[in-house]
C-alpha cells in the first residue's frame, strides 16, 4: 500500500529541483508533478534505510535518476521509474500499487529493473552467465530498462569505497565484463569510459593513477594544441559560413591502459592520447555535405593519413554512431585524431542513439538500436550454446569493428570485421550455413576460411550432403557461427559417444570387467581423457582400439590382484583402487579455508608455478583449475564465476598439518573413550591436541581435536572410528 506524505524535507526537495534543472529534455507541468509523485512514493519506501556509506537510500535512486535525466537524455517516464527502481524489491510496494498511482509504462519498466535486481542475487553477489542471458532478454521489450540498468551500475561504481575489497573486485570485473560493453553497444560512450576508469581504479590502482597523473599534467598543453589547430583553420570555416565549435578530448584512461598492453609501448608512445572534435551546426539535408567541406579544409593544411579514414556518416554503426574520423599530421608535427560531427551526431554520441531517436522523437522511423535488439532475441533465445561462450563471444562482439558485404541480389550485410565467407553463410540463415560447400567471392572461388572485405559480393555454394566439421570453428569469428557450428557438432558426438559406451561395454563384458564409474575413471586416468563422454567418442570414433582396450583390461587386473594379495581376499567387492594410498598424488598446493590437499591442474592459459599468486577455478569437466590472479582470463572468471572460485596456496607439503575437529556421539560403555584415543593414537600422521567428553542417562558426545596431514588420511580416519562398536554418529566440524 502506497502512503503518500507530500511533505518532503528541504534537502530532499533541492535534490528534485536539481534534477528537474540539469533534465537534458524539458520536462513539461504534468510530467513534473508525476516525476515528485515518484519521489514521494520512493522516499516514503526507502524511509529508515540506509547505504553502507550510512547516508540515507533515498539519495541512490535520486542519483541514478540525474544520471538518467542528465547524462542519458531520457524522458520523464525513466526519470520517475530510476526513483522507483528499488521499491518493489527492497520495500512493501508492488507493482501494482504503481500502476495504480502512476500508470502501466512506468510499472513495467519498474518489473524489468526488479527482475534483473533478483537475478543478481541467486549466486551470492556475482550474476552468472545464464543470468546475463536472462538478463540481456529484458531488452527486447524496453530499451529503457537496461539503459536505467547501466546508470543504477554507473552511481555504485561511483559509491563504491563503501564496499569490501573483495566485492569491489567483483563489482569492477562485472563493470568491465559487461556493462561497459553494453554500455557501448546502445552508445553510450561517456558512461562506458567511465565505468572501464572507474573498475581499472579499482583492479589496478597504481597503473591507474599512474596514467591519470600524466594525463593531468598534459591537460594545460592540449589546451594550447587545440588552440593553435584552430587559430590555422578558423578563418577557411567561417569564410565558409560554417558555424563550429572545437574542442580537445582526452582519451579514457582505461582506453591507454588497454594500449600500452596490447601494444606493449609506454604512455608517450601513444600518439593518439586525445582527439579534436568540430562540432557544427547544420540541417539534417546537409550534414554529409558540410562534413566533407569541413574535412577538405582541414587536409588542405594538414597531411593526412589515408588509412586511418573512418566515414560513419554515410555508413553509421550499428549503435547509431555518425562521425567522419580522420588522422593528421597537426601542429607541431604530432599525429592528431579529429572527430567531425552535427550537433545532431554529436547529441547521439554524448546521449545515446536509443534515447535521441527511440524516445525524443516520436514520429522517427524505427530506430537501428531497435533492429539491434532483433537480431539480438535470436542469438539470446537460442538454447543450444552454452551460457558461458554466449556471454563471452557477446561481449567481445560488442566491441568489435564492423565490415559491410553485398549478397548477389544487391542486399547489404553487417558483419564483424575479419569474418569469413563461412561467417556470411550463416549470417543470412542457419540452415544455409550448416550447408556450406564452398563460396564465391566477387565471382571467384575461395575457401570457406576467406577474410571478407567491405564491399565483397559473396555467393553461398551448398549441398545436403554437407555436415560442420570441427576444423570449421578455425574458419569462423562471429557468436552466432560458432554458436551453430558447436550445436552441430555437438549433436553428432552424442550420438558417436553413446554408440562409443555400447561399443565399451561390450568389448568390457568379453574381458570380464563390468562398465561402472570406478572403471570408467580408472580408464580415463589410464588413457588421459578427463571426462567419461570424451573416453566413449573416443572408443566410437576408433581412436582407442581393441588392442588398446585390452592392455587397460590387462593393467587394470593387475592392479586388482596385488590388492587382492595385500588384504586378503579372493573377492573383488569393495576394492577402490583410487583410494589406496600408493596412489595419492601429494602437491605443495592447499585450496580452500580448510587448506586441503586437492587434485587439480595447472591452466595453459598463464601457467603459474610455485610461488606465484594463484587462486583455483572448478571446472566442469577438468576438475580445479589453477590459474595466476593477473591470470589475462581472471577477470571474467571472477565475474561470472564467483561461486566456483577457491582460494590456492602453495605449502611446502612434507611440512604442513591441517588442524580439524570431530565430533561423536553414542552409547556410554565402559572403554569406549580408550577405544578411540587408541585408536586415534596409532593412526599415522594424526595427533591429538584436545579431548572433551560428556556422558547423560547411558549416551556420551563430545569433540577431538586432531592435526592430519591431508583429507584423506582424515576419512579414513572418520570411517575406523564409525566402525568402534557403541560409535552412533562421526562428523567433521
Amino acid at each position: 500500500m502506497i502512503v503518500e506524505n507530500k511533505i518532503l524535507p528541504k534537502n530532499i526537495l533541492n535534490l528534485y529541483k536539481d534534477l528537474l534543472d540539469n533534465s537534458y529534455q524539458k520536462v513539461s507541468s504534468k510530467e513534473k508533478k508525476i516525476i515528485l509523485k515518484s519521489l514521494v512514493i520512493a522516499f516514503n519506501g526507502h524511509d529508515g534505510q540506509l547505504r553502507k556509506s550510512g547516508e540515507p537510500y533515498i539519495f541512490h535512486p535520486i542519483e541514478v535518476a540525474k544520471i538518467v535525466a542528465k547524462d542519458i537524455g531520457l524522458d520523464y517516464v525513466s526519470i520517475a521509474a530510476s526513483i522507483l527502481h528499488d521499491t518493489v524489491e527492497d520495500t512493501d510496494i508492488t507493482l501494482q500499487d504503481l500502476e495504480i498511482s502512476l500508470g502501466l509504462e512506468i510499472s513495467k519498466i519498474v518489473d524489468g529493473l526488479t527482475k534483473i535486481s533478483t537475478l543478481k542475487k541467486n549466486e551470492d553477489y556475482s550474476i552468472q552467465a545464464e543470468n546475463y542471458r536472462k538478463m540481456l532478454l529484458t531488452l527486447h521489450s524496453d530499451i529503457r530498462v537496461i539503459l536505467i540498468k547501466i546508470a543504477d551500475r554507473l552511481h555504485n561504481m561511483r559509491t563504491i569505497d563503501f564496499l569490501s575489497k573483495a566485492k569491489q573486485d567483483q563489482m569492477a570485473s562485472e563493470s568491465l565484463y559487461i556493462y561497459g560493453p553494453l554500455a557501448h553497444r546502445v552508445g553510450l560512450y561517456n558512461i562506458k569510459n567511465e565505468l572501464e576508469d572507474l573498475s581499472l581504479k579499482i583492479l589496478e590502482p597504481q597503473k591507474y593513477n599512474l596514467i591519470k597523473n600524466k594525463i593531468d599534467k598534459e591537460l594545460v598543453n592540449q589546451e594550447k594544441y587545440v588552440e593553435s589547430f584552430k587559430s590555422l583553420i578558423s578563418n577557411n570555416l567561417e569564410d565558409q559560413k560554417i558555424k563550429y565549435s572545437i574542442l580537445g578530448r582526452s582519451k579514457s584512461i582505461y582506453s591507454i591502459h588497454n594500449k600500452i598492453q596490447k601494444k606493449n609501448v609506454s604512455f608517450d608512445e601513444i600518439y593518439d592520447r586525445f582527439a579534436i572534435r568540430i562540432i557544427y551546426k547544420s540541417t539534417p539535408k546537409n550534414e554529409k555535405f558540410i562534413a566533407w567541406k569541413i574535412y577538405s579544409i582541414i587536409t588542405d593544411h594538414f597531411t593526412s593519413n589515408p588509412t586511418r579514414l573512418r566515414d560513419w556518416i554515410t555508413l553509421p554503426k550499428t549503435n547509431g554512431y555518425e562521425a567522419l574520423h580522420l588522422t593528421v599530421v597537426g601542429p607541431k608535427n604530432k599525429w592528431v585524431e579529429i572527430q567531425i560531427r552535427s550537433e545532431r551526431m554529436n547529441e547521439i554520441a554524448e546521449k545515446g542513439y536509443a534515447a535521441h531517436f527511440g524516445y525524443k522523437h516520436k514520429e522517427s522511423k524505427r530506430s537501428e538500436v531497435d533492429v539491434w535488439l532483433n537480431k539480438l532475441q535470436e542469438v539470446l533465445t537460442h538454447d543450444n550454446e552454452h551460457a558461458v561462450d554466449f556471454v563471452e563471444d557477446f561481449k567481445l562482439n560488442f566491441y568489435s569493428k564492423e565490415i559491410y558485404v553485398f549478397t548477389p541480389n544487391g542486399d547489404l550485410k553487417s558483419l564483424k570485421s575479419g569474418s569469413s565467407a563461412l561467417d556470411f553463410a550463416f549470417h543470412v540463415h542457419t540452415h544455409l550455413g550448416i550447408k556450406t560447400r564452398g563460396a564465391r567471392v566477387n565471382g571467384k572461388l575461395v575457401p570457406l576460411s576467406h577474410t571478407l572485405k567491405s564491399g565483397d559480393q559473396v555467393e553461398i555454394i551448398t549441398s545436403e550432403n554437407v555436415k560442420p566439421n570441427v576444423n570449421w570453428l578455425n574458419f569462423v569469428e562471429t557468436s552466432k557461427a560458432k554458436s551453430k557450428i558447436k550445436s552441430s557438432l555437438n549433436e553428432e558426438k552424442k550420438r558417436i559417444s553413446l554408440d562409443g559406451k555400447e561399443i565399451l561395454e561390450r568389448k568390457l563384458r568379453q574381458l570380464k570387467i563390468k562398465l561402472d564409474d570406478k572403471v570408467s575413471g580408472q580408464m580415463m586416468k589410464f588413457f588421459k581423457i578427463n571426462a567419461s563422454n570424451d573416453l566413449f567418442y573416443n572408443i566410437g570414433i576408433g581412436s582407442i582400439d581393441n588392442k588398446q582396450i585390452k592392455s587397460f583390461a590387462n593393467d587394470y587386473n593387475s592392479y586388482l590382484s596385488f590388492f587382492k594379495r595385500r588384504i586378503g581376499t579372493n573377492s573383488n567387492k569393495n576394492i577402490n583402487v583410487k583410494e589406496s594410498e600408493d596412489f595419492i598424488n601429494f602437491d605443495k598446493l592447499v585450496f580452500g579455508k580448510d587448506k586441503e590437499m586437492l587434485k587439480y591442474s595447472i591452466a595453459s592459459c598463464c601457467s603459474p608455478i610455485p610461488g606465484d599468486k594463484v587462486f583455483g577455478f572448478i571446472s566442469v569437466k577438468d576438475g580445479i583449475k589453477v590459474h595466476k590472479k593477473d591470470c589475462p582470463n581472471s577477470i571474467s572468471l571472477i565475474s561470472n564465476y564467483a561461486y566456483r572460485i577457491i582460494s590456492a596456496n602453495w605449502i611446502d607439503s612434507q611440512n604442513h598439518t591441517f588442524n580439524s575437529k570431530i565430533e561423536l556421539s553414542g552409547i556410554d560403555d565402559i572403554g569406549l573413550i580408550n577405544n578411540i584415543t587408541s585408536l586415534i593414537s596409532n593412526s599415522m600422521n594424526v595427533n591429538m591436541n584436545k579431548i572433551s567428553f560428556e556422558t547423560n542417562d547411558g549416551t556420551f558426545s563430545g569433540f577431538v581435536s586432531i592435526e592430519v596431514k591431508n583429507k584423506v588420511i582424515l576419512n579414513k580416519l572418520l570411517k575406523k572410528l564409525s566402525s568402534i562398536d557403541g560409535i552412533e554418529k562421526v562428523s567433521r566440524k
